[in-house]
């Protein structure tokens, strides 16, 4: 991390004039692989696996009689970031009976839609269709009601980020970093430790930690670094990754800046 060039002066103005050349890079594509249900609904829900901008969905339901039910979907990201697709009813063998692959059916069943929110990455609208019985809508949220994920750990990693909406121009650079990092959890709490090489600053958020399904968040986090900084930022779509962890943060620094910042790690 590093502050806005008028707030550090004379240490960013050769970084400044260089960075000015470079865009800052559009946000990703969101993840949204987990188990979705509807709070208050339980026995239901949705397993999502994503593949680039296709989610392969699953529904674990319940028929007239009261009996299971299973549909699956193939949805498709649309320009909007709202993925929708057919929707299938399948069927097999019994599962205590040898598989016998002719009795597999798989038919049309209507149509489905996940608009995920507009403001996080861990709720969404779920609307499907079946045919001749009718369309159903539901708010969904990532499951969340199981262990918690353990971060914690010393981690080597790299950030791409950028500063907006500055009150000069000049401040509005995009930068990329390389840190150790120190990740402390508690039960109710996350700590990041960054300490940037070359730069001699060590920057420190934490606050109390939420979290929704396999997403880890600190709303309100303490943001202090030695160079100065001191103010309250957003750490949000914190996770555990095969090889460390990753995450964003937004929060706003002196020049009336935002910084919007990414980062991911690998355990050492």
């Amino acid at each position: 991390m590093r502050l806005p060039p008028s707030f550090t002066r004379t240490f960013c103005a050769v970084f400044a004039a260089l960075t000015l050349l470079l865009p800052l890079k559009p946000a990703q594509a969101s993840e949204y692989t987990d188990l979705w249900v509807t709070p208050f609904e339980d026995a239901w829900g949705v397993n999502f696996v994503q593949w680039g901008s296709i989610i392969y969905a699953t529904f674990y339901i319940y028929g007239p009689d009261n009996k299971p039910l299973w549909y699956s979907a193939v949805l498709n990201r649309d320009g909007l970031g709202n993925f929708s697709g057919t929707l299938f009813l399948n069927g097999g063998t019994y599962f205590a009976a040898p598989w016998n692959p002719n009795q597999i059916t798989s038919q049309v069943a209507g149509t489905a839609t996940f608009a995920p929110s507009q403001v996080n990455d861990y709720m969404g609208t779920l609307t499907y269709t079946v045919n001749g019985v009718g369309t159903i809508i539901k708010s969904l949220q990532r499951f969340s009601d199981h262990p918690a994920i353990q971060l914690g750990g010393t981690y080597f990693g790299a950030e791409s980020g950028g500063y907006s909406a500055c009150t000069n121009s000049a401040d509005n650079i995009s930068f990329v970093d390389t840190f150790p990092l120190t990740v402390t959890q508690t039960p109710t709490a996350l700590t990041l430790v960054f300490e940037y090489d070359g730069l001699g600053t060590t920057c420190t958020l934490t606050g109390s930690l939420v979290q929704n399904g396999l997403l880890y968040s600190v709303p309100g986090a303490t943001y202090v670094c030695t160079d100065g900084l001191n103010t309250t930022a957003t750490v949000y779509n914190v996770k555990q990754t095969a090889q460390g962890i990753e995450g964003q943060f937004s929060a706003p620094v002196p020049g009336n800046c935002r910084e919007d910042t990414r980062f991911s790690a690998v355990r050492n």
